[in-house]
């Protein structure tokens, strides 16, 4: 096979083994999981994490469909490509960019629930206690 082709291969194959590995990981920083209970920001962290590592399978898969698309495209419009032996785009080519553009929307999504170091918010005032009512309090 082509260098190219082999290249996309073992593209697509990293993609799929990282998009197990960033599962596995994101799936311990859920907060309906049991696993790492006691400290709530690693928790947290490991879902940024595993949303991390699904950016980085959903642009494997992504570079290795679009490496692919440009070889069919280049061949296609190529006039010493005889008419017989011409490809096209296929839906593996469009299940690819689908999948490769949820993978990174599901990861900025992850990447999103980020602990913040400080909020925003002014500090909570307790709301001011009244007097002890004297019972001539008249409506």
């Amino acid at each position: 096979l082509l260098g190219s082709l082999q290249a996309t291969r073992a593209l697509m194959v990293a993609a799929i083994l990282l998009g197990l590995v960033a599962v596995f990981v994101a799936v311990t920083g859920m907060k309906c999981m049991r696993c790492m209970e006691d400290d709530q920001v690693k928790k947290m962290r490991m879902a940024v994490f595993g949303g991390v590592i699904f950016i980085i399978a959903g642009l494997a898969a992504l570079v290795a469909t679009s490496w692919y698309g440009n070889r069919v495209a280049r061949a296609f419009y190529d006039p010493f490509t005889p008419v017989n032996t011409r490809f096209e785009f296929g839906s593996a080519l469009f299940i690819g960019w689908a999948a490769a553009s949820l993978a990174m929307l599901g990861g900025a999504f992850l990447c999103c629930s980020c602990p913040r170091r400080e909020t925003s918010y002014p500090p909570s005032r307790g709301y001011p206690k009244n007097a002890p009512s004297t019972g001539k309090d008249y409506v």
